[in-house]
């Protein structure tokens, strides 16, 4: 079999030749056109379903929430298996799919079912998908550096601002916010005024959220015009709150003034963010979407950053915290030293001992060719290149450097022998 298929490469030459220069161009274009990461994804094919109910206990997270929902999205196709987690004011409910199932089709399918689970849930409870990213999609970590500025309104500048401006970049599923302060309108009631007036914390609520809100009216005709009539209830300030009727009482309104007060405060935390030990910091993850490249989204972040950049205020700067293209660029360079590396001394080594530069051409060829070649192995199996894959294409070029300097030696040996029989 080898005879023969070395007998038909010899009597072939210029097909073997097209053929090889075919591969190398097909190879070096999917390599183009190959995923860049560094660390290889082999987390499950996997949906997450978040739903959010501040302050209940986590026994009645799981009888009212997951409980139902778990219930109700079992036996979707292509699912291997679903989890349940519960934890206070928040429900996980974690579906995994098998592999050869498109994660997209498998999103569509649980959204198709929460639309009936949700029936079944406490009014007002929504639950909703988690990004479509994987556990390694974190790509990227920054900060938000400033001189002057609090953690509330630098907050305030990264979720209306420089949040909603980086998940425009294309192959970005999330930017999660992270440290300072979330801005809040906080009621502080008194509860013996409360009861004085004989009102309950419902009551309070619901007046503050009826008047929260722009109502709209009808057109008035007037003079051959037409006027729109709506009403603005927005709150816009402080006293906007505290102005607020509740009741009334014998022609008189009760406020919210008058049982309690009202002030602007951040959000209760769970925890803080620290920064090498300088201190609270606040910024932004950026989680990658599903089978994205990993290098190119990191480098249209770090383009977008520059334009929103612009748009900030004086003295407001972005710190990269993590950054995972300098590791990708270390792995690629890495290769790219290994390959440079073995083809300079396989040349020296055929150079010194054959005296044939011809021949460390040969090797030198059939070196990179299948290097380039191995790329369309990767595209066809859905395979990025990252450390794992870079590092069994270093592996692999040793056996192949070896293979072809037997072959050559082998080869050259035979042909002086002929030469010296004739």
């Amino acid at each position: 079999m080898i005879n023969a298929l070395i007998t038909f490469a010899l009597r072939n030459r210029f097909m073997v030749l097209v053929i090889a220069a075919g591969m190398l161009a097909c190879g070096i274009y999917e390599m183009s056109k190959n995923p860049v990461d560094a660390i290889p994804d082999l987390s499950e094919n996997q949906v997450i379903v978040f739903t959010e109910w501040m302050g209940r206990s986590p026994q009645l997270i799981e009888d009212q929430i997951t409980y139902p929902l778990v219930s109700n999205l079992q036996g979707i196709p292509k699912m291997k298996n679903i989890r349940g987690l519960s934890m206070f004011g928040m429900s996980f409910v974690y579906l995994t799919f098998d592999d050869n199932a498109d994660i997209y089709w498998a999103r569509t399918r649980v959204l198709e079912r929460l639309s009936y689970a949700q029936k079944l849930l406490p009014e007002g409870i929504t639950p909703t998908l988690g990004p479509d990213a994987t556990g390694v999609g974190q790509v990227l970590w920054y900060t938000l550096e400033a001189k002057g500025y609090n953690l509330g309104e630098l907050r305030a500048l990264q979720d209306w601002y420089i949040k909603f401006g980086l998940q425009t970049v294309p192959g970005v599923s999330e930017v999660a916010s992270f440290g300072g302060f979330q801005k809040q309108y906080q009621l502080v009631i008194d509860p013996v005024k409360l009861n004085y007036y004989n009102l309950s914390m419902m009551d309070v609520v619901k007046a503050v959220k009826s008047n929260n809100n722009d109502v709209g009216g009808r057109k008035f005709e007037m003079s051959d015009q037409a006027y729109i009539i709506r009403g603005l209830g927005y709150i816009k300030s402080i006293e906007d709150i505290e102005n607020i009727s509740i009741v009334t009482e014998h022609n008189i309104p009760v406020r919210v003034k008058d049982i309690g007060s009202v002030q602007m405060d951040g959000e209760i935390r769970l925890g803080i963010f620290d920064e090498n030990g300088e201190g609270e910091k606040t910024g932004g993850i950026v989680v990658m979407r599903y089978g994205e490249n990993a290098d190119k989204v990191i480098r249209d972040v770090k383009a977008k950053m520059d334009e929103i950049q612009k748009g900030l205020p004086e003295g407001v700067k972005f710190h990269i915290a993590y950054d995972r293209s300098e590791l990708i660029g270390e792995a690629i360079s890495s290769v790219k030293k290994t390959l440079l590396e073995v083809l300079i001394s396989v040349s020296i080594v055929i150079l010194i001992f054959i005296f044939h530069w011809q021949s460390a051409l040969v090797v030198i060829i059939q070196t990179i060719i299948p290097v380039a070649s191995g790329f369309i192995l990767l595209n066809a199996f859905g395979i990025s290149s990252n450390i794992m894959s870079l590092t069994g294409i270093a592996l692999a070029i040793g056996v192949i450097v070896d293979a072809g300097i037997v072959m050559v030696e082998n080869a050259y040996k035979h042909l002086s022998e002929a030469q010296k029989e004739n």
